[in-house]
């Protein structure tokens, strides 16, 4: 970040502390956008960019391949910082820890969402543009998915192109097609389930099921389609480890899961309270739902409905809970269900967040209603982005 005649101006390919040529980008009455085409003074923390395609104009994908695996992490531990002290007055030093399973900050997106040319070529999205960066492989992308190969042939009538890859050994491939357009899948160099993207999050299979399987500790979960799961192959457990910590559950408790997913959470907090206790589980997305129920079967003191949490609170009748562990999209909570939340009286609420703004905000909305931070861990679930993700303690004061 850099100020002119006034103005801040974010540089794009700049680190603290470095004299730049930036070329802007964009400008508004507020502040211009810039991309740092030459480096003047460079900062210590500055690297060549591993891949060939990270750069201004180039690949909109990753944000710090010109830093140091360490700065990113330093960088993301003051952007929660400063959005906890600026959004929620609270002074809290932040140290973003390490998500096993990323060495060097590469080789670790379980999913990767590729965008489809006119001619069926595959890449990215350059920044905020729609246009398309042309790549032969991702150095990001986890070496299961790039195993299937697809940049290496051409999906005429594709508009985009999902390859997720499991830890329990499943691959699958999503195709989005053009409107009124048919999709040509060519053959991949690995065996991949193929499904073709209808919209609205709805999948329907053309080769194989189109179900993945996911491994925590000892615990299989299923995930139909292109369903939401971590896409960190560490971050599933260590944030499951890190939310159980936090809530402490006890034999018995009364506990909520909202925005639950597949039942990551739940499971673990079952397992826990036990037969004596219960969890209760609210997801919107039906597959996730269908998903959630099988993977708890074997748990009866587990529910999972469907329902947005705006309502489904008050439609279930929910009125208490010993604990809540909530992991909202990146738009967070809002007013409403912070307040609705509180009014549940819980001893102890766990928030996962991949937005510190929208968490720093609804800690801040927390705080009129009796409740304070506690304790808070962040997590380097997304290396070479500026993406972190957070796990923050709330309690009665």
């Amino acid at each position: 970040m850099a100020r002119h005649e006034g103005r801040v101006v974010f540089v794009r390919h700049a680190l603290p502390g470095e004299r730049v040529i930036a070329d802007v980008t964009e400008e508004t009455s507020r502040f211009l956008r810039a991309d740092a085409v030459e480096i003047l003074e460079a900062s210590p923390d500055r690297v060549v960019p591993p891949c060939p395609y990270a750069g201004p104009g180039r690949c909109g994908g990753c944000d710090w391949q010109h830093a140091t695996v360490e700065a990113q992490r330093r960088l993301k531990a003051q952007v929660v910082a400063e959005q906890l002290r600026r959004l929620a007055g609270i002074e809290r030093e932040v140290v973003v820890e390490e998500v096993p399973g990323a060495k060097d900050g590469l080789g670790w997106r379980t999913r990767v969402q590729f965008a489809a040319t006119s001619t069926g070529e595959l890449g990215f999205r350059r920044h905020r543009s729609h246009d398309i960066e042309v790549v032969d492989a991702c150095l990001i992308a986890h070496p299961e998915v790039e195993a299937a190969g697809v940049e290496d042939h051409l999906w005429p009538g594709a508009a985009g192109v999902e390859v997720i890859a499991s830890s329990g050994g499943d691959r699958a491939v999503v195709v989005a097609p053009r409107a009124r357009r048919s999709v040509t899948v060519p053959d991949l160099e690995a065996p991949a389930s193929v499904l073709l993207d209808q919209g609205k999050g709805r999948t329907v299979p053309r080769r194989g099921s189109g179900v993945l399987h996911e491994q925590v500790g000892d615990r299989e979960f299923r995930v139909a389609g292109s369903g939401f799961w971590q896409v960190h192959p560490g971050a599933a457990e260590t944030l499951l480890d890190a939310v159980l910590a936090y809530a402490a559950p006890e034999p018995g408790e009364w506990a909520l899961d909202l925005y639950c997913g597949v039942g990551l959470f739940a499971a673990g907090l079952a397992e826990v309270v036990g037969p004596e206790g219960a969890v209760f589980g609210l997801e919107s997305e039906a597959a996730a739902v269908r998903d959630a129920r099988a993977n708890l079967r074997d748990l009866p003191q587990a529910r999972v409905e469907r329902g947005r949490v705006e309502e489904a609170l008050d439609r279930f009748q929910i009125e208490r809970a010993d604990l809540v562990v909530v992991d909202p999209p990146r738009a967070g909570l809002g007013r409403d269900v912070v307040e609705r939340i509180a009014s549940l009286d819980a001893l102890r609420i766990v928030y996962v967040s991949c937005d510190p703004a929208t968490l720093a905000r609804d800690l801040a909305w927390f705080g009129e209603r009796g409740y304070v931070l506690s304790d808070l861990r962040a997590f380097d679930a997304f290396p070479m982005t500026h993406h972190v993700e957070c796990v923050a303690l709330v309690v009665k004061e």
